[in-house]
């Protein structure tokens, strides 16, 4: 009787293991935790960093576009974008370049589907982090285009820009395509490009959008002669703050689970951008004599950018490293280079976010360690000098993949919409005749 007992326990306890639920309840909790840290990077904290940082006449455009495009990025990503980003596509050959269809209007999404690429939290959440990083992604090129674009053409631009480049660059990433699984073109088959969090997909491809919608669009009315002075830094401090706080949805977020390598890459991500802030503040107080407030919070942003690719491949030491050099070569980029050249961008977001992006996503092939993640070893570390390579190889495509469609896309839309306010509506300014709404002193 006793072996019987024993036999039906076994037996039991065997088949409670196969039917398992492998739903791990802890990590959806961080997972939705983080999503929801990553939408306030987009509403409130992009809003207020890009609104404080324009004219008092064009506060409210900015932060329209915030709204608007958070708004219309997440109807689009449930209709096609999560499908085409991240489901396989049937024709082996071409999941390599873009996923597949199977998941228009997320219809095979059901309640008990557990992601294939987490495994331990429903689909429904991984869809929903995913959509969070489309929709901060697009966003961040508003602030090249501030004071000038018509708000029916930035959201044609949002939409477009976000199925033909977001889209498929991020499937080439992180979706099973050519760049971060290795399927033979460029980067060996079991290689890849190391992207943790968004420095290629995110920063560089928003950065490269940002400096060709600059050049197109052309300079605001009236720079070198009119104050183009921030209106409200306050506003610009509370943003950056928001989207410090914020960011560690987004990388430590990118571990899809609660443990080890979420901790590391918290960890990373606070060193790197303290030091990135403190660097950009010491060389601005060094070359220009004052140590600005919106010099230190664009320092900030740009440890947050550069250390986002590396965030779980890298230990402190290598985030400190990181940080200096983001603080030190943004400063020059934004401030200096920009300056130079006389392109119009008129927040950076090319000089923080696509500088940025590239030198975090070359670093990451020289700081990675195999002993902080086992799927990255990087030069410095582990003596892996080809990473370096595919980690240039990933910076190249995705900059000239970006930088050629969003050229396309811009020329179609001022085509058929135009993109460009008049100038008597650049120079009464965008609240009042965009959205009939102004901002007044009390």
């Amino acid at each position: 009787m006793a072996a019987t007992a024993a036999t039906l326990l076994v037996t039991a306890g065997g088949a409670f293991a196969a039917t398992k639920d492998p739903l791990n309840s802890g990590d959806t909790a961080w997972m939705i935790t983080s999503s929801a840290l990553v939408l306030m990077m987009t509403i409130p904290g992009l809003g207020l960093f890009y609104g404080g940082m324009v004219r008092k006449k064009n506060v409210l455009a900015t932060l329209a576009q915030s709204f608007g495009a958070t708004c219309l990025i997440t109807v689009l990503w449930m209709i096609i974008g999560y499908s085409i980003a991240f489901t396989a596509n049937p024709d082996a050959g071409m999941n390599a370049w873009i996923g597949g269809f199977s998941y228009l209007f997320l219809k095979p999404m059901g309640l008990n589907a557990v992601s294939s690429l987490a495994g331990t939290i429903p689909e429904s959440v991984y869809m929903f982090f995913q959509m969070t990083f489309a929709i901060i992604t697009p966003a961040l090129i508003a602030g090249a285009l501030a004071d000038r674009m018509k708000f029916s053409a930035f959201l044609w631009f949002m939409g477009l820009w976000l199925i033909l480049v977001y889209c498929p660059i991020a499937h080439w990433v992180w979706g099973g395509g050519w760049l971060g699984a290795g399927t033979g073109f460029l980067i060996p088959k079991g290689a890849g490009a190391l992207d943790y969090a968004g420095g290629s997909v995110v920063h560089l491809n928003a950065g490269t959008a940002a400096l060709v919608t600059c050049l197109v669009l052309g300079k605001r009315i009236g720079l070198g002669t009119d104050n183009m002075s921030p209106h409200n830094l306050v506003l610009s401090v509370i943003g950056a703050s928001l989207l410090w706080v914020g960011w560690f949805g987004f990388n430590a977020g990118s571990a899809v689970t609660a443990g080890y390598n979420a901790g590391m890459a918290a960890a990373a991500t606070q060193i790197a951008t303290a030091a990135a802030a403190l660097a950009w503040m010491f060389a601005e107080w060094i070359i220009a004599k004052k140590p600005s407030v919106l010099g230190m919070i664009s320092g900030a942003v740009a440890g947050l950018v550069a250390i986002t690719p590396a965030s779980g491949f890298v230990d402190p030491v290598g985030a400190l490293i990181i940080g200096v050099a983001a603080g030190v070569v943004c400063y020059i980029s934004a401030v200096w280079v920009k300056k130079a050249i006389g392109y119009d961008d008129s927040l950076d977001a090319w000089g923080v976010h696509g500088v940025g992006g590239a030198l975090g996503a070359l670093l990451t092939g020289a700081f990675a360690k195999n002993a902080i993640n086992s799927a990255g070893k990087g030069w410095l570390a582990d003596g892996n000098g080809a990473q370096m390579l595919y980690q240039a190889i990933d910076i190249a495509a995705v900059f000239l993949y970006c930088a050629i469609v969003t050229f396309v896309i811009l020329k179609v839309i001022d085509m058929i919409v135009g993109l460009r306010v008049s100038p008597e509506v650049e120079v009464e300014g965008l609240d009042i005749n965009l959205h009939g709404e102004t901002v007044h002193d009390h």
